[in-house]
C-alpha cells in the first residue's frame, strides 16, 4: 500500500493508551455516558475456546506524571469482571446510557452468545477505588419449548427506541425484543442460510441484515411480509458484518467472510457497490462509521492496520487510500468509534484494548 501521510504506529507518542487483558480480547463497546474529557467507560469481551469467559468494565483516570513526563496520563484499569458462558458474539451499552428509566434508571450493557443478556452497571460506593458493581438483568431465550437457544451471531440496540433490541443467528432468524417485557416482539426467517449480522437505520423501525447466503436484506417492522434484498455477492460469497452510517441513513458498509475489501452500498442504489475500499493486506475484521461525520469510515483487519477513509468524493472516482492510517502489534480483532466521545477510537488486538485520539 502507497504510503500513508497521516500513517502513524503505536511506538510513535501520539495519545493512544494500553490496556493489556488476560485474555484474547474479542469485543469492545463504548459507553454512551457523557464523561469529562479524557474519561471513559468501555466493556471488553474474552475470546476463550472454552465454556468459562469474561467481560470487563473498563474505566480511566488521570495518573501524575513520571520523573521524565511532561504531562499527566491517562491508565486504563478494570472496574468490574462478569463472568459469561462462552464469548461474547457483540456487547453494546444501552443507547441512552440509562436515562430512559429502565431498570431504575441503571446503565444497561448487553452482550449475545448463547443467549441475549442484560447486565445492569453501577458504581459502588465511595472509597472503593472506582470499583462497579453489576447484576444480570434478564436472560433472553425465544424457544419456550426448551432451554436449547441458536447461538447468537450479533446484535444492535436501537437508538431511538432503548426498549428494542434486535439480534441475529444461525437458525436463518432474527428477533425483535422488548428490553422492558423481556418478551420478543416478532420473530422472522430473514435468510436461506446463517444471519451474522443485524443494524437498525436511523429511526425505529427499518433495519438490515447480512448472511452466509450473500445478501443483505432490509427489513421495516411496520410490514414484516416483505423485504428487499438490496445486494448480492457476485458468488453468494458469505457477507460478516454490517454498519449502518447514523448520519446519512443512504449508506452501508459490509465485507465478505475472508475478503481484504470493504463493500459500500447506497441502498438507493441497489445491486451495485458504490465503492469498494482496499488498502489491506489482510482479511477485514471490522468496520466502524464516524459517529459525527457522514463520509468517515474506519476499517482493519489482519494486516495489523486500522485505516480510516474519506469518502466524500466517492460518487465522483474511486477511494484509493486512507486518509490515516494505524499499525498494531497483531491482527485487529475489533474496532469501535466512540459516540460520546467521537476524537477517540477503540482498537482490539491479541490481549490488548488501545484506545487512539483520531
Amino acid at each position: 500500500m502507497a504510503s500513508v501521510p497521516g500513517s502513524m504506529d503505536s511506538s510513535q507518542r501520539k495519545e493512544i493508551y494500553t490496556y493489556n487483558a488476560p485474555w484474547t480480547v474479542f469485543s469492545l463497546a463504548w459507553s454512551h455516558r457523557l464523561e469529562q474529557q479524557s474519561q471513559f467507560r468501555l466493556a471488553i469481551g474474552s475470546y476463550i475456546e472454552q465454556y468459562n469467559n469474561s467481560v470487563q468494565i473498563l474505566k480511566t483516570r488521570m495518573a501524575l506524571p513520571s520523573s521524565n513526563a511532561e504531562y499527566p496520563t491517562m491508565q486504563i484499569y478494570s472496574a468490574c469482571e462478569i463472568e459469561h458462558p462462552y464469548p461474547c458474539t457483540k456487547i453494546l451499552w444501552s443507547p441512552d446510557g440509562g436515562k430512559n428509566g429502565n431498570y431504575g434508571g441503571k446503565d444497561l450493557l448487553a452482550t449475545t452468545g448463547d443467549y441475549l443478556r442484560l447486565w445492569s452497571i453501577t458504581e459502588e460506593s465511595e472509597g472503593k477505588d472506582g470499583k462497579m458493581g453489576h447484576k444480570r438483568e434478564a436472560l433472553l431465550n425465544n424457544n419456550k419449548n426448551s432451554e436449547y437457544c441458536a447461538p447468537l451471531t450479533s446484535f444492535d440496540w436501537n437508538e431511538y427506541d432503548p426498549s428494542m433490541i434486535g439480534t441475529s443467528s444461525i437458525d436463518t432468524t432474527c428477533t425483535i425484543w422488548d428490553v422492558n417485557t423481556q418478551q420478543a416482539r416478532t420473530q422472522l426467517i430473514a435468510h436461506d442460510r446463517e444471519v451474522f449480522d443485524l443494524a437498525f437505520s436511523r429511526g425505529t423501525d427499518v433495519f438490515a441484515s447480512v448472511g452466509a447466503d450473500g445478501s443483505v436484506r432490509l427489513f421495516d417492522l411496520r410490514s414484516l411480509e416483505h423485504s428487499t434484498i438490496i445486494y448480492e455477492t457476485p458468488s453468494l460469497e458469505p457477507l460478516l458484518r454490517l454498519e449502518w452510517n447514523k448520519q446519512d441513513p443512504n449508506y452501508l458498509a459490509t465485507f465478505k467472510v475472508d475478503s481484504r475489501s470493504t463493500i459500500i452500498l447506497d441502498i438507493r442504489l441497489p445491486s451495485i457497490p458504490v465503492t469498494e475500499l482496499g488498502g489491506h493486506a489482510g482479511c477485514v475484521n471490522a468496520v466502524a462509521w464516524a459517529p459525527h461525520s457522514s463520509c468517515h469510515v474506519c476499517t482493519a483487519g489482519d494486516d495489523n492496520q486500522a485505516l480510516i477513509w474519506d469518502l466524500s468524493q466517492m460518487s465522483k472516482r474511486p477511494v484509493e487510500d486512507p486518509i490515516l492510517a494505524y499499525n498494531a502489534e497483531a491482527e485487529v480483532n475489533n474496532l469501535q468509534w466512540s459516540s460520546s466521545q467521537p476524537d477517540w477510537v477503540g482498537i482490539a488486538f491479541s490481549n490488548k484494548l488501545q484506545v487512539l485520539r483520531v
